[in-house]
């Protein structure tokens, strides 16, 4: 492969993009429209594609026929400048998923994720006090090379909300999601309730919210605890993984909760008693069509994200996979 030539044409589609050349963003925007229901995805679903920087994920994001993100930190944040890893992600999500699955590690991959957490360590000093000095500025300016392309970016997931992060760390997250335009930010969720609070608070410095995104430990009063501390907290529920914690009406969920949920991710998950495996959309247990469904007819405002995260056929790639989710919600909601 000619790696110049293959830079070179990202940026020449990319630059048509920003002048409004292509029309994709402006199709699906008028889609969302027709539907009545925000169809986003989370940039975490190109995770296994071979280029990571900012143009290359908006690449993505325009070839997959969307235009409304929830953005992962790392495209945004290497923009600015943030130290980089010497991690290559790709190789370490597989065993990360297969640790999260309690699924027996190899020698070699136990070696790997030691290592992994070392860089990990690492790089996560050197880019606290990176975010010492670094510019906000950078980030506005991504925002709106995105938005010129036609992609809006509604929530904003970086790794700084932790409960080992400092508060210079919190509020310059904060900071990036407001300069990129993002309603509110995500992370794991936390039961950690001093840590909730002060995120809620610092938020609300910032006029943006914050968003719990829920696993399989979900469960129909998870999030009760930070909704009461601060209307700056809600919730990021994944519908997937709910259904494959053992919920058995995700809708009536929904129907209870739909004023204080920020964003929801879908994929389709198996429940408990067939497995719980993450499959094909369509081949699950999970109610996607009926709760998108449920979101049109209720007129709730929250955003739909796809998050690819069943295994991509040989011969596909992640592009395709979201692609192909994207026209599952246009054929539920014609």
């Amino acid at each position: 492969m000619n790696t110049n030539s293959t830079q070179t044409n990202r940026r020449d589609f990319i630059s048509k993009m920003g002048i409004g050349i292509l029309g994709a963003p402006y199709i699906i925007k008028n889609l969302n429209a027709r539907y009545q229901v925000k169809i986003g995805m989370i940039t975490y679903s190109f995770r296994e594609m071979p280029n990571q920087d900012g143009d290359s994920i908006l690449q993505y994001i325009l070839e997959a026929g969307v235009n409304h993100i929830e953005l992962m930190g790392d495209p945004a944040e290497a923009f600015a400048g943030r130290p980089q890893s010497k991690i290559d992600m790709r190789t370490v999500y597989p065993i990360l998923k297969k640790r999260f699955d309690k699924l027996e590690l190899t020698d070699d991959e136990k070696k790997m994720l030691a290592d992994f957490e070392k860089e990990r360590k690492a790089n996560n000093e050197a880019t606290t006090a990176w975010r010492k000095t670094a510019s906000i500025s950078k980030f506005e300016e991504f925002g709106k090379k995105y938005k010129k392309a036609g992609v809006s970016i509604y929530a904003y997931k970086p790794d700084c909300f932790g409960i080992q992060n400092t508060d210079e760390d919190i509020h310059f997250g904060m900071g990036a999601a407001k300069a990129l335009g993002a309603s509110h930010v995500t992370l794991e969720f936390t039961p950690n309730e001093a840590h909730t609070l002060k995120l809620a608070t610092i938020a609300s410095g910032y006029g943006i919210k914050v968003g719990y995104h829920g696993h399989e430990q979900q469960t129909p009063t998870l999030w009760d605890k930070a909704l009461a501390q601060s209307p700056a907290n809600g919730i990021n529920v994944d519908l997937g993984h709910f259904v494959a914690a053992g919920n058995k009406d995700p809708l009536e969920f929904l129907k209870a909760k739909h004023d204080r949920i920020l964003s929801m991710h879908i994929k389709d998950r198996l429940n408990p008693e067939h497995g719980k495996g993450n499959v094909a959309w369509g081949k699950g247990d999970t109610p996607i069509a009926d709760a998108l469904k449920l979101m049109r007819e209720q007129k709730y405002n929250f955003p739909a994200t796809i998050e690819m995260e069943y295994e991509v056929p040989k011969d596909s790639d992640p592009v395709k996979e979201v692609k192909r989710c994207v026209e599952y919600c246009k054929n539920v909601l014609l």
